[in-house]
C-alpha cells in the first residue's frame, strides 16, 4: 500500500496581518452540516407524487441515418406512458444578449435527441414509464432501422485524402468574417459556425518526419511581432510534437434530472454549475419565457465544465411530463454520463520555440489541431495560443489551428480549457531548454513569466493587445522555490540503484473573472441581512464566500446573515456563469458594490431622522451610528424605516441598469425591509486571470517504470484570499485533475469500428486517493489584484495544467527528454522507451 498522502495547509506570518475581519478567515459554510449529514438533496434524491420514470435509447452506432423507427410494440406494454422523439423537441433558437443582440442557432447543434447519429450511444429517444425496469423492457421492443454512414474518431486520419468526414456536411468548423457595421451601430453578432471539408495532401503529411506533426491547411490564425526573425536569429530552436488526452469530465453526480409543470411554469431539478444562469439557457431550449422556468438545484455534485448550464437533456423529463400530466425523473448512469456527459478536447500541436542562450524566449511558431467532437466548435485551439502568449510572453508568435469534427461524445470546455493544453504542449519545451541551456527550470521560467498589465494574445484590429490586471507569477515562483526546498533537492543525486528521481516546476495560467453582474439582498425589521445568491453550489464553497464581502462592508457578525440560494423561484439575481473561474472575481464585485448601495441607504435614513449629512454617519457594529458620538440606529430600526418610506429604501423603486431577471426578483421581494440591489458597473483596466507554480518531485523504479509522486507543492496567484479553506481545496482538486491527466487518465476507442473501449471509471481512469503524492502542500501569494476592490480572483482552472506539468517535467528531469511525447506517461511507455532508447509510444494516433 501506498504511503498515506498528507496535506500541509500554509501556515500565516505574524506579519501578514489581513485588513480585513471576515474576508480571508475560515467558517463554517451554511451547506456543510446537510452534507456531512446527508440531508443534502441533489436531482435524483427528489421524489413528487405520481411521478414517472424515463430512460434513454441509445445509439449502438458511430454514425448513421434513421429510416424508421417502430415504436408500436412498446406503446403497447402495460406500464408505458409515452415516448418523446427529435420530432417532439423545439426547433434550435436563437439566443440574445443583455444588449438585444441576437446570437443565431446553430442548425448543426446538438438537440438532446435525434435521427442522425453522430457518436455511439447518442440518445435516440426516451421512454417514459411506471418504473425503470419497463422502461428498460420497452426499450427492448423498439425496432429502429440504421442507414450505417462513414466515420471516423481520429482528428488526423479525417484530415487524409479521401477520408471519412464525421458529418455529411464536412469535417471542420470554420467561422465566416462578420459583416461590417452599419454607420453609427454596435458591431452585429458573428455569425453562426459553419462545417465544410477540409483535407491535407500527401504531401503534407509526407513532410512531417519521426513522429512531428504534420502541417497543412488551417483554418484560423493570428501572430503579433516578427517571429521568423526570431526564430532565425534564436540559439536553440527546438521543434516539438505534443499530444493532449480526450478525458471525460466524470463527475460524481451524473446528470439526472425530474420536471414537473405547476401553474403554466416549468420546475426543473437538475445538476447545475449556474443557478441563475440555467433558466434562460432552459427557456431557450423549451422555447418558454424565462419566468416560466424554474431551476432548482441546491446541490451539485461537480461539473468541472460540464453543466455550466446544465444539460440539454435535462428538457427531456420536462417534455415527458408535460405530454404525460405527471412528474418525471431520469436518472443517468454511469455509463449514460460517459456518452453525454462531455469531455475535454485532445489537442495534437507542434511547436517550434526558440531560445536566447540566456532562455528567454525570443519566438513561438505554434500550430494546433483541436478534436472538437461531432458537435459545436470548442474554443480551446485558439484559447490554447493565446494562454501560451500570456505565460511565457513571447516577443513574437504566430497560432494556426484547426478544430475538427469526430464521431466521438460531445466536447465541451472543462477545467482550464484550451488553457491546460497550451502549458501541456509548452512547458517540455521550456524543461527540455532548461537542460539543453543549462538554465536551471525555475530561473529559465521565471525569466519568461508575464508581470504586472502583462499582453495576452493577438493584436485587435486597431493593432494594440489586450492585457491582464496584473499578475505575481514571479513572487509565486520565488515562494516555492522556498518552500519546495529547491536547491536542496536539486542538489541530491538522481539515480540509487535501480530508482531514478527527478523534480520540476510548471506554471499555468486562465482567466480568473468578469465583471458586470448583480447583487441583492434585503435588511429585515428582525434586523438579520438575506441575501439572495444566485451562484451554483458546485463544491467551490463561493455559492456563500462571495457575500462575507457583504457583512465585511456593513461591520455585521456573519451570523446575522441568512443565505437563499439553489432555487430560482425564491428570487435571486442575475449572477455570472461558474465557469472559467469568474465567480469570485464577478460576484464580491457585485457584492461589494450591493453593500455600498445598502450603506448609502442606511446613512440617508440616519440623517433624516437625526439630521445631519448621510456622510456624518458610519455603518458597523449592527448599527447606524454618527462619527463621533450621538444618536444612531440599529439595523433592524433602519429596515423599519425602510418600509415606511417606501421607494428607492424598500425595493418599490428599483435603479435603471440591473438585469430584468434581477428586477423581477427585487419587485418580489419589494416591501419586507432595506432593499440593497445594484450593478457591477466599477471599471476594471485589463482583463483579469490567476495563475499557479506547480512544484513536484517523482521517484520511478527503472525496472519496471512504476513512478510515484513523493511531494507537490502548488503556490497560487489568486489575489486576496476570500476563504483559505475553499481556496486549499480548489488548488489542491484541481492539481489532482492535472496530475490525473498526467498518470493515466484518457479515452480509448477502437478505430475500426468507431467505439469505445473505456466506458467506466475502471478503463478511463480519474485518480483516486491512491494517485495522489505522497505529500501535498499549498501557498498563496496573496497580493490583492490592483483592478478590482477586494482583490480577489478565481482560482477553478489553473491549477490543472500546472499539476499535470510539474509531474510531467519531474519525469523528464528523472529519465531523459526522450521518453514520451503524450499525456498521460504510463510504466509500459517508460519501461519500453527506456529499453529502446528512444520515444516508443505511438506518438500522433488518436485514442489509445
Amino acid at each position: 500500500m501506498p504511503a498515506k498522502p498528507t496535506i500541509t495547509p500554509p501556515v500565516q506570518k505574524p506579519s501578514e496581518k489581513s485588513p480585513y475581519k471576515l474576508i480571508g478567515q475560515n467558517y463554517t459554510t451554511p451547506d456543510l452540516i446537510a452534507k456531512v449529514t446527508g440531508r443534502a438533496k441533489y436531482a435524483e434524491d427528489y421524489r413528487a407524487e405520481g411521478m414517472l420514470f424515463a430512460k434513454l435509447l441509445l445509439s449502438p452506432v458511430p454514425h448513421a441515418h434513421i429510416r424508421n423507427i417502430d415504436t408500436s410494440e412498446a406503446l403497447a406494454m402495460p406500464g408505458v406512458k409515452a415516448i418523446l422523439t427529435v420530432d417532439d423537441l423545439p426547433a434550435p433558437a436563437d439566443a440574445m444578449t443583455d444588449l438585444g443582440q441576437v446570437i443565431p442557432a446553430n442548425k448543426l447543434g446538438e438537440r438532446g435527441l435525434t435521427n442522425d447519429p453522430v457518436y455511439q450511444g447518442e440518445p435516440i429517444l426516451a421512454v417514459c414509464a411506471v418504473d425503470e425496469y419497463t422502461c428498460a423492457e420497452a426499450i427492448e421492443k423498439i425496432r429502429i432501422d440504421y442507414e450505417r454512414l462513414p466515420h471516423v474518431v481520429d482528428p488526423l486520419v479525417t484530415l487524409r485524402p479521401g477520408a471519412p468526414n464525421a458529418r455529411v456536411e464536412g469535417n471542420v468548423w470554420v467561422r465566416p468574417d462578420p459583416p461590417p457595421p452599419a454607420k453609427g451601430q454596435a458591431p452585429p453578432p458573428p455569425p453562426a459556425p459553419l462545417v465544410q471539408e477540409i483535407k491535407w495532401t500527401e504531401a503534407d503529411f509526407a513532410a512531417a518526419k519521426d513522429g512531428q506533426l504534420p502541417m497543412g491547411k488551417e483554418t484560423d490564425h493570428w501572430s503579433f511581432g516578427d517571429w521568423e526573425t526570431g526564430l532565425k536569429n534564436a540559439d536553440l530552436v527546438l521543434d516539438e510534437t505534443f499530444v493532449t488526452p480526450n478525458t471525460s469530465h466524470q463527475t460524481l453526480e451524473t446528470r439526472s434530472a425530474m420536471a414537473y409543470w405547476q401553474n403554466g411554469k416549468v420546475y426543473i431539478h437538475c445538476s447545475t454549475q449556474s443557478t441563475s444562469q440555467t433558466v434562460p439557457a432552459l427557456a431557450r431550449w423549451l422555447h418558454l419565457e424565462p419566468t416560466d422556468v424554474v431551476v432548482i438545484s441546491e446541490y451539485t455534485g461537480g461539473g468541472f465544465g460540464s453543466k455550466i448550464t446544465s444539460a440539454i437533456s435535462a428538457i427531456i423529463p420536462a417534455l415527458l411530463s408535460k405530454k404525460t400530466g405527471a412528474p418525471v425523473m431520469m436518472r443517468i448512469s454511469r455509463e449514460e454520463e460517459h456518452y453525454i456527459g462531455r469531455a475535454r478536447p485532445s489537442i495534437h500541436g507542434r511547436l517550434k520555440v526558440g531560445f536566447a542562450k540566456d532562455g528567454r524566449i525570443t519566438a513561438i511558431d505554434m500550430f494546433v489541431i483541436c478534436d472538437s467532437g461531432p458537435y459545436d466548435p470548442q474554443g480551446d485551439a485558439n484559447q490554447s495560443g493565446r494562454m501560451v502568449s500570456l505565460m511565457y510572453q513571447p516577443p513574437a508568435m504566430r497560432w494556426r489551428g484547426l478544430s475538427l469534427l469526430t464521431n466521438t461524445p460531445p466536447r465541451v470546455s472543462q477545467s482550464q480549457p484550451g488553457g491546460f493544453q497550451g502549458i501541456v504542449l509548452m512547458e517540455p519545451i521550456i524543461s527540455k531548454a532548461s537542460r539543453k541551456l543549462g538554465i536551471d527550470q525555475v530561473a529559465i521560467h521565471r525569466m519568461n513569466m508575464p508581470e504586472g498589465k502583462a499582453s495576452i494574445g493577438p493584436p485587435l484590429a486597431n493593432g494594440k493587445r489586450l492585457y491582464v490586471t496584473s499578475a505575481f507569477i514571479k513572487e509565486a515562483l520565488d515562494k516555492g522555490h522556498e518552500a519546495f526546498r529547491w536547491d536542496e533537492r536539486k542538489a541530491q543525486p538522481k539515480r540509487s540503484g535501480t530508482k531514478a528521481r527527478g523534480i520540476g516546476v510548471a506554471t499555468s495560467c486562465f482567466v480568473g473573472g468578469s465583471v458586470g453582474f448583480d447583487g441583492l439582498f434585503v435588511i429585515k425589521p428582525d434586523g438579520k441581512i438575506y441575501i439572495q445568491s444566485g451562484i451554483g453550489n458546485l463544491g467551490t464553497e463561493s455559492v456563500s464566500d462571495c457575500h462575507r464581502v457583504v457583512a465585511e462592508i456593513l461591520g455585521v457578525p456573519w451570523d446575522t446573515c441568512d443565505i437563499t440560494w439553489g432555487h430560482t423561484g425564491r428570487n435571486l439575481p442575475w449572477t455570472c456563469p461558474s465557469g472559467g473561474s469568474q465567480t469570485t472575481h464577478a460576484m464580491t464585485r457585485a457584492a461589494y458594490i450591493t453593500a455600498l448601495d445598502a450603506k448609502d441607504k442606511l446613512q440617508q435614513i440616519a440623517a433624516k431622522d437625526h439630521g445631519g449629512k448621510p456622510e456624518d454617519y458610519e455603518v458597523g457594529g449592527g448599527r447606524v451610528y454618527r462619527k463621533g458620538g450621538g444618536a444612531s440606529l440599529t439595523l433592524a430600526q433602519a429596515a423599519k424605516r425602510a418600509v415606511d418610506l417606501g421607494g428607492i429604501y424598500d425595493g418599490h423603486e428599483l435603479p435603471k441598469g440591473i438585469n430584468k431577471f434581477t428586477a423581477n426578483s427585487a419587485q418580489a421581494l419589494a416591501g419586507q425591509g432595506l432593499l440593497a440591489v445594484a450593478r457591477d458597473t466599477m471599471p476594471r483596466d485589463g482583463q483579469t486571470h490567476s495563475y499557479v507554480a506547480g512544484f513536484a518531485e517523482v521517484e520511478v523504479d527503472l525496472e519496471t517504470g512504476k513512478y510515484r509522486i513523493l511531494d507537490y507543492l502548488a503556490v497560487a496567484d489568486v489575489g486576496t484570499v476570500i476563504h483559505p479553506r475553499a481556496l486549499g481545496g480548489q488548488v489542491l482538486g484541481r492539481s489532482m485533475l492535472g496530475i490525473g491527466h498526467a498518470i493515466g487518465q484518457k479515452w480509448v476507442y477502437d478505430q475500426h469500428y468507431g467505439l469505445p473501449v473505456a466506458k467506466r471509471f475502471h478503463h478511463t481512469k480519474p485518480p483516486t486517493i491512491l494517485d495522489a503524492p505522497e505529500h501535498m502542500a499549498w501557498e498563496a501569494v496573496g497580493i490583492p489584484d490592483p483592478e478590482t476592490p477586494i482583490g480577489a480572483r478565481g482560482i477553478g482552472e489553473p491549477p490543472v495544467g500546472a499539476g499535470c506539468m510539474a509531474i510531467l517535467n519531474a519525469l523528464s528531469d528523472a529519465l531523459g527528454d526522450d521518453v514520451f511525447r503524450r499525456a498521460p506517461v504510463l510504466a509500459d511507455t517508460i519501461l519500453a522507451s527506456l529499453e529502446a532508447g528512444r520515444p516508443m509510444e505511438e506518438g500522433l494516433t488518436a485514442h489509445i
